[in-house]
């Protein structure tokens, strides 16, 4: 049999079975440096998570580590691990681009990736997944499996409602909740009701997800930016905005710079939209990891009749679970279930229920908590590394979420990019979440620390520090 070993973002297919594992491996690993798939200078996972990730001893990933590195193929020194020796490059490389690295090199799909959005995949809760989802299906009456409610399941509905209430301060009942398959989802409903409403302008911030403003342009809306601060946005402004009938917000831990709106800037625009009659749109996308204090409590709880709040699974256990969560304004309820349709044509029935006894039993609970110890960790370890390596960047952003932001010199955002590219590393400058009409205020790199499995965070750091400055 065979396994594949992804780690890198270059898959090793590895014969398995008795004696041949370790030379398998060794023919893996040297076709890898071969083709230019692991780049010279990469860092190997360490013997022990390789191990772990193939199912095999670890003296069989130490002997072969051993084998090439007398071939020549690998190096070992004590404290930097094992790495893919420097070889030479047979193209030409291009004026100004690092020794060692080809055009094609550069090109390559990356080894690490610190890109900002997702969760740890690798620690998806499969058993108790699989535990929740033999309990649902066991306890499914027949008509679970006909045309849905478009609102979603009840029994999900309520679970939200409750876990919401509790975990989060929002003020929900499970006729007020409306279950779509991601944010996104959830945002082009919305949109949909708000030009039926005759709404032209949803305010946004300055710095975001350019979909998100992209999604609200195409369903006819224009998005002007509000100002930005080291306090969030600047809601004060939405009264000068004689157009706009809706603002999105993410208030707990904005999105990327990572601070919590100030209080008074979340009164402001609860203010603005009691005066106007006005929605807010509350992405709440990370709001259970917190790390330094007790979470932000959602801005809905200070007013649920103008606030729109939307949650997602996507960052707590998976995006592929494509399963989320609006909780509505009374007023608004009927006409986003009219436009989601006339039954649920998006979201499984039992993934709903599977969910719903995931919530109800604990297990969601207890997952949440252990995630947040363990991006918590990751996050001491970005910022220790950075501050042996770079003492001269500033690190912000880290009291919650699953990313943090690296500040950086005037004008080297794009050329750190570039150097971490050509470190095979895959990230992102807070230039790509700029507004278009919003003053370039800072340089920066978006760091997402939870992506990387445990095998290849060494690396990733190792990539990151020798990119910057």
């Amino acid at each position: 049999m065979t396994d594949s070993w992804a780690t890198y973002g270059v898959d090793l297919h590895v014969e398995l079975g008795g004696s041949g594992l370790r030379t398998g491996l060794m023919k893996a690993l040297r076709e890898a440096v071969r083709t230019g798939r692991l780049a010279p200078g990469t860092r190997l996972p360490s013997s022990r998570s390789l191990a772990v990730d193939l199912g095999v001893a670890r003296n069989t990933v130490a002997d072969a580590y051993a084998e090439l590195v007398a071939e020549g193929w690998l190096t070992a020194r004590q404290g930097s691990g094992t790495r893919v020796a420097q070889r030479a490059v047979a193209a030409p490389r291009k004026a100004g681009q690092p020794a060692g690295v080809t055009r094609h090199s550069a090109r390559r799909k990356p080894a690490y990736t610190l890109m900002p959005g997702a969760p740890d995949l690798a620690s998806f809760p499969r058993a108790e997944w699989l535990k929740a989802a033999r309990r649902a299906l066991t306890a499914a009456p027949h008509e679970a499996f006909g045309y849905g409610d478009p609102r979603g399941r009840v029994e999900l509905r309520t679970a939200v409602a409750e876990y919401l209430a509790r975990a989060r301060g929002v003020r929900a009942t499970a006729d007020r909740v409306v279950i779509c398959s991601g944010f996104v989802h959830g945002l082009m409903l919305i949109a949909k009701v708000l030009r039926q409403r005759r709404v032209r302008e949803v305010a946004v911030e300055s710095y975001g997800l350019h979909f998100h403003r992209d999604l609200l342009t195409e369903a006819g809306l224009r998005t002007p930016a509000l100002g930005f601060d080291g306090h969030g946005s600047r809601t004060g402004e939405l009264a000068e905005l004689r157009g706009a009938g809706a603002v999105l917000l993410t208030p707990a831990h904005q999105f990327p710079i990572g601070v919590a709106l100030r209080p008074d800037r979340r009164a402001a625009a609860v203010d603005w939209a009691r005066g106007t009659g006005g929605l807010i749109l509350e992405d709440d996308y990370d709001g259970e990891f917190r790390y330094d204090r007790q979470p932000v409590g959602a801005l809905q709880g200070l007013d649920s009749e103008r606030v729109v709040y939307l949650g997602t699974a996507s960052k707590s256990l998976a995006p592929g679970l494509r399963l989320a969560w609006m909780v509505l304004p009374e007023s608004l309820v009927e006409e986003v279930a009219a436009a989601k349709g006339v039954v649920d044509w998006v979201s499984s029935a039992l993934d709903q229920l599977t969910l719903a006894e995931f919530m109800g039993s604990g297990a969601y609970d207890r997952h949440v908590r252990s995630m947040r110890l363990r991006y918590r960790r990751r996050r001491d370890q970005l910022v220790a590394a950075l501050a042996e390596r770079a003492p001269d960047v500033r690190v912000t952003g880290i009291a919650a979420g699953l990313h943090a932001v690296v500040e950086l010199p005037a004008g080297t955002e794009r050329s750190v990019v570039q150097a971490a590219a050509w470190q095979g590393l895959a990230l992102d400058g807070v230039g790509s979440f700029r507004h278009p009409s919003a003053e370039r205020d800072r340089d920066a790199l978006v760091v997402g620390y939870a992506t990387p499995p445990d095998s290849a965070w060494a690396g990733a750091l190792d990539a990151l520090c020798r990119a910057l400055p």
